[in-house]
């Protein structure tokens, strides 16, 4: 604070609020409209630099001209910009305890469906309102977008956004400007791009609001870059079993590598997003979540674990049913899945022959799951059977301390369903 000045312009500095890679975001109060607004300072030492302080200025700047022609209730407002001294600002609208998208992108903190798609379709609608006033955004990441207390949305920092003319004819090569984990392929590979850019950037946004991951997660730039132009994200089931197929195939197409097959306009990926509100209304799908929750609350080898980790496991596993008599695993198969029983009973047999049988609550396949073992016996469904399925691929999607909870409640399990086939032995 003591490199700012108390007072910018007519603008009075109260106290910082963000930083980001243009500058630093303070609280301020402007006495003629006696409101509390927001300005962004850009960095002194960027400016000050021979070389690149020019090109720095008008980057900074940059974010008034674009975003300051566009009025949108979710699009963060600009109201003002000046240079006081050595100090250039620009004055937004405050969005008063605003969080950023990025606080949702993570596995233990999710918002549901229904948020997510509000969210998303906001952003879309004020998207398809800045690219028919000729602005692309080209930085759309969960950084830029804020969320206020009531979770209504702002889109911001439009500093590398570039204003269409007439001149580009619609299209135009911009060069490598932006973040490149949410950059499209025409992006990064500095090739020609549209506002379609910016509907593949929202998609990665949804893809993370919604598993918690990122589509093309990679160690490494140059791997990054391989994987964002070549490869398929992993499907939204790899992190949660319960994701809606409306929600996959919207994410799918905004994540779409050709052009010609992604989304045209923000207002056809708004479209979408409205049906699947209707959708994600529908009474019945609440209640198979809440029936889903309720099942794996009341089973033995979840006792002690908080609810919050109940629901994460309950979106994280794959729910199977069995008719009577159906295998589900196979003597001599190697897999590394492991199965709980929340409704039903299965038939443990080995060389056709029936040794055994497990029922609701108890647990199969740990040695798979394990060490990717050969199964010992083959598994079958004695009467109607509903199972949870879970590897190490979704358990490794949880949050750390359910995963570390689920570990030590397994080998519990193991240590003693090992104690029990020991004394068995011992005692024929």
């Amino acid at each position: 604070m003591s490199n700012v000045p108390e007072k910018l312009g007519k603008y009075e500095i109260k106290k910082q609020i963000g930083r980001g890679s243009m500058g630093v975001v303070y609280q301020g109060y402007d006495p003629f409209t006696d409101s509390l607004v927001a300005v962004k300072v850009a960095r002194s030492e960027a400016l000050k630099n021979p070389e690149a302080g020019a090109r720095y200025r008008k980057m900074f700047f940059n974010e008034a001209h674009t975003a300051g022609k566009l009025k949108h209730p979710n699009i963060v407002e600009i109201l003002d910009a000046g240079v006081d001294g050595q100090s250039c600002y620009i004055v937004m609208e405050l969005v008063e305890n605003g969080k950023t998208l990025k606080q949702y992108c993570t596995p233990d903190n999710l918002l549901p469906y229904d948020q997510v798609v509000q969210i998303i379709f906001k952003c879309a609608k004020a998207l398809d309102y800045a690219h028919r006033e000729g602005v692309i955004h080209r930085d759309i990441k969960p950084t830029n977008i804020l969320v206020s207390k009531d979770m209504d949305v702002k889109i911001g920092d439009f500093s590398i956004a570039h204003v269409m003319t007439a001149d580009t004819a619609a299209t135009m090569p911009m060069g490598f400007v932006g973040s490149p984990r949410y950059m499209s392929p025409e992006q990064v590979q500095e090739d020609t791009i549209t506002h379609q850019t910016d509907l593949f950037s929202l998609g990665i946004v949804m893809y993370e609001l919604i598993t918690g991951k990122h589509p093309f997660a990679a160690e490494g730039f140059s791997r990054l870059i391989h994987k964002i132009i070549n490869e398929k994200q992993p499907p939204l089931r790899t992190y949660r079993s319960d994701v809606p197929e409306i929600l996959e195939k919207i994410v799918y197409h905004c994540l779409e590598k050709d052009t010609a097959r992604r989304y045209k306009m923000g207002l056809n990926l708004a479209g979408d997003l409205s049906l699947a509100f209707d959708y994600l209304e529908q009474p019945q799908e609440d209640m198979a979540e809440k029936e889903k929750f309720l099942l794996v609350k009341q089973l033995e080898f979840f006792q002690g674990f908080s609810e919050t980790e109940i629901w994460e496991i309950t979106r994280a596993c794959i729910w199977q049913e069995y008719e009577s008599e159906c295998e589900i695993i196979v003597e001599g198969d190697i897999d590394d899945t492991f199965y709980v029983i929340t409704s039903g009973a299965v038939e443990v047999m080995r060389e056709n022959k029936v040794v055994g049988g497990l029922q609701q609550g108890d647990c199969f396949g740990e040695m798979g799951y394990l060490a990717n073992m050969k199964r010992t016996a083959t598994i079958r469904a004695r009467d109607y059977v509903r199972l949870m399925k879970i590897n190490g691929t979704l358990i490794d999607q949880l949050s750390v301390g359910c995963q570390l909870h689920f570990n030590k409640v397994f080998l519990r399990t193991l240590v003693k369903r090992l104690s029990l086939t020991t004394h068995k032995v011992i005692t024929q």
